[in-house]
């Protein structure tokens, strides 16, 4: 019998694409509204640029919930402790110490970034509801502490009368780029977070953090690090929120409707997802415009709608959408294609 000759064969050559045609349009898009939201002095009058900074506001603390328990697996009830620091943060600075009110808002990063190590390592032990209680525990402990605080004027609260000291043009103008700046730092920044190699590791740990820890991720040390990058995010979002209101008390700093906030545009919009996120933030700010005026009574319509969204659609809106038409706007996935094909 004679031998069969070896045939040295080469391996199809394959390519790995990050990228889609959704996702191209989607960027587009979103560099495009980005400079829309920082040319806004030049278009949108006062009122509107105010809107449209609640509503960066909203999408910016979404997000950061979102990548706390979409991915970390940490539900926390207490990041507005975070933002009322870094926004009082920013009125001693600006207001008693003189700082810029514009550099102060970086400023105040430090405190909710400093913030954040000591309660982490004091609550990283807790687990499921005893974490999410213990959050919802220091937010009112930061509550507690700033109405008895006289640095920064108890329980009456301070004003940034600086501020008077810009006109009208300047102070929309420095909004306005601080609006795109926070959307660019806490989208843009989940979005290239989620695209590297942390990424795979932190999608990884969302699925299964046991199996996660077995390939090699150090899953303690990077929920340490988004729980401080949550933190930071979501300070931002106070201090330019609370900049943009001129006035800060204890009541507002620390008000929990902002945990509600996130909760609901997360879990409306679809958890786990930055194309949720958008979503849920629109319609929060849509029905808060056209519903707040009836009280409490809106408050039921979303709390149950929320409910029914868990129940019934667990991955939200978007978990619907994705389901059928498969063009995400933010692709974080990586797909093998044969580029003969």
């Amino acid at each position: 019998m004679s031998a069969i000759p070896y045939v040295e064969t080469e391996a199809p050559e394959v390519l790995v694409q990050r990228q889609t045609r959704s996702g191209r349009i989607a960027m587009t898009l979103a560099v495009l509204a980005m400079i829309a939201v920082a040319a806004m002095p030049w278009w949108a009058s006062t009122g509107t640029i105010r809107s449209i900074l609640v509503l960066c506001c909203y999408i910016a603390v979404a997000q950061m919930w979102n990548l706390l328990a979409g991915y970390a697996g940490l539900v926390s009830v207490g990041q507005h402790a975070f933002m009322g620091a870094a926004g009082y943060a920013l009125f001693v600075l600006a207001q008693t110490y003189g700082i810029n009110p514009f550099a102060a808002v970086f400023l105040s990063l430090l405190v909710p970034a400093a913030l954040a190590v000591p309660i982490y390592l004091l609550l990283h032990r807790l687990d499921g509801p005893y974490f999410s209680i213990g959050t919802w525990v220091v937010a009112e402990v930061f509550r507690l502490t700033a109405s008895n605080l006289p640095l920064v004027n108890s329980g009456a609260g301070m004003s940034l009368r600086v501020m008077k000291d810009y006109s009208a043009f300047e102070r929309n103008v420095a909004m306005s780029l601080l609006c795109a700046g926070m959307l660019l730092v806490t989208l843009g920044g989940s979005y290239w977070l989620l695209r590297s190699r942390f990424g795979l590791a932190l999608i990884a740990m969302r699925d299964n953090p046991v199996a996660a820890a077995s390939q090699g991720v150090n899953v303690a040390k990077l929920r340490f690090l988004v729980y401080v990058a949550s933190a930071v995010g979501c300070g931002l979002a106070g201090a330019i929120y609370f900049m943009a209101q001129l006035r800060i008390t204890p009541g507002s700093a620390f008000d929990p409707m902002w945990a509600n906030v996130a909760i609901f545009i997360v879990m409306v919009g679809g958890i786990g997802s930055i194309e949720g996120v958008l979503i849920g933030s629109l319609i929060f700010f849509i029905a808060d415009r056209w519903f707040g005026e009836y009280g409490a009574t809106y408050f039921v319509i979303l709390g149950l709608m929320t409910l029914l969204v868990a129940l019934y659609a667990r991955t939200g809106i978007w978990g619907l959408i994705s389901k059928r038409w498969d063009a995400p706007w933010f692709p974080i996935r990586r797909k093998l294609v044969d580029p003969d094909r």
